[in-house]
Formats: C-alpha cells, structure tokens, sequence
C-alpha cells in the first residue's frame, strides 16, 4: 500500500496573510486542493491522510468534500513544530500500515507536484527503501571567511549539491522505528528539521529521486504570485477536479 502524508500545520506568517497560507483560495480553490489533486489522480496512490493546522480540519473535509478527493482517510491535528506534525501522521498509521508500505510525505504548500515526481518517488523508495527529491544547486556557494564575514576565499563545488524538496518516501517500518529514536534521543528534530534531515542525523543513507523546477513551495507573497502566474500561463500540468 502507498499512502501520502500531507504536512499543512503551519501557519505561513512569512506570507503576512490572516489565512494560513494552504488554505489561500487561487482560482477560487485553496493551495493544499492543488496538492491533493495531484494525489488523488495518481494510479499508485492508495490513501491519503492530511495533519492539518489545528481548528481548520472541519474546513478542510469540507473542501475535500467539494472538490472530490476520495482517497483522504483521515485528518488529525497538527503539532507545534513540522517534526511534531510528521510525527503525529506517522504514529496515526501505527496498525494501519504494514513495515514494507511505503509513506510519502509532501508539503500541502507544494501545490505543483507533478505525476512524474511521484511516481519516480516511488520507484526508488521500492528499491532502497527511501527516496528523496531531489535537483542539481545551479548558484555558487561561497563560505564566509571566519577572520572577515564580508569576505571570502572559499566555495563549495556545487556538482557535489543537491537541493532536496517533497515529496520523501520512506518504508513504513524505517519511518516509524527512526521516528521513536529521534524524539527519545533528541536528535533531528529541531525547528528547521525535517524527515530527509533527521534520516541523515541517525546516520540513514538516503536516495535521490526526479525532482522539479516547477514543484516551488509557498512560503513569501512573491511565491504565492509566481504560483498563480504560473496556472495563468498554464505552464504546469496541474491535475482540475471539479467541485462535486
């Protein structure tokens, strides 16, 4: 079984909204429907469940409801920070999930994941047991000198970066067991963690699979804008459902 875990706990003050930025309507359809669609019309995709931002899950069955994701199973609650919410989702699929079923987790403000994206995330996390996005870092990174932050003498090659975004894949059993390690342990679950990063903490190799330029995260209005430039120049295959 494939089960996608969508993380839309988060507030988005960066995005000076009074809405929380997944629930933003663009083309009178809010930003997590764009991610769940793509979901619901992939073929491998068994079940979804969305850890949602507290007080908003009734609003969010309800434009589930409207717009015809049939595969949402559950919505739970979010936690205080995103570790806390993934963990939650995880927990919640404890007797659901067998050890070899893999869990994709993806930004419910990553509204332009692609069915190509998916499915490779797949592929590879049936092979190694993980998959993460990934793309090829196309700026040069230069490291400040310690003697003189203004300045620099040092870079790091950038063919030896990745950028690592969502959707993540993960078995089941590896997903759960490294979850309890990190929060007994303390490790990898700092305000800026996430899955990829604590997997990497405790020592998890981790696989690259096709990422997407197209595939952006809404986190600034300047983010929010380029998404709706985008489905105005139909720049992105974008799964429509209509309202049921």
């Amino acid at each position: 079984m494939n089960t996608a875990i969508i993380i839309a706990g988060g507030r988005g003050a960066r995005m000076g909204l009074d809405t929380p930025k997944q629930f933003v309507l663009v083309n009178e359809r809010p930003v997590i429907i764009y991610a769940l669609q793509a979901f619901e019309n992939h073929p491998s995709i068994d079940s979804i469940g969305v850890v949602c931002l507290e007080g908003w899950e009734g609003i969010l069955h309800d434009y589930a409801t409207r717009f015809g994701i049939c595969k949402l199973d559950w919505i739970i609650p979010g936690g205080y920070t995103t570790q806390e919410s993934i963990l939650a989702g995880v927990l919640h699929l404890e007797g659901r999930c067998q050890a070899e079923d893999i869990v994709i987790i993806h930004d419910g403000i990553r509204p332009l994941v692609e069915t190509t994206v998916i499915s490779d995330v797949l592929a590879v996390c049936k092979r190694h047991g993980n998959a993460v996005t990934a793309l090829p870092y196309n700026e040069q990174i230069f490291q400040l000198d310690p003697h003189d932050p203004t300045s620099t003498v040092a870079y790091i090659p950038r063919d030896n970066l990745r950028r690592v975004s969502t959707p993540q894949a993960y078995r089941f059993g590896l997903l759960l067991a490294r979850y309890r390690e990190a929060f007994q342990k303390g490790i990898g679950i700092g305000q800026s963690s996430y899955a990829n990063t604590m997997m990497a903490d405790l020592g998890v190799r981790l696989y690259f699979s096709a990422g997407s330029e197209r595939n952006i995260k809404l986190t600034t209005p300047d983010d929010l804008a380029l998404f709706t430039s985008m489905l105005a120049a139909n720049q992105a295959q974008i799964p429509v459902l209509e309202p049921a």
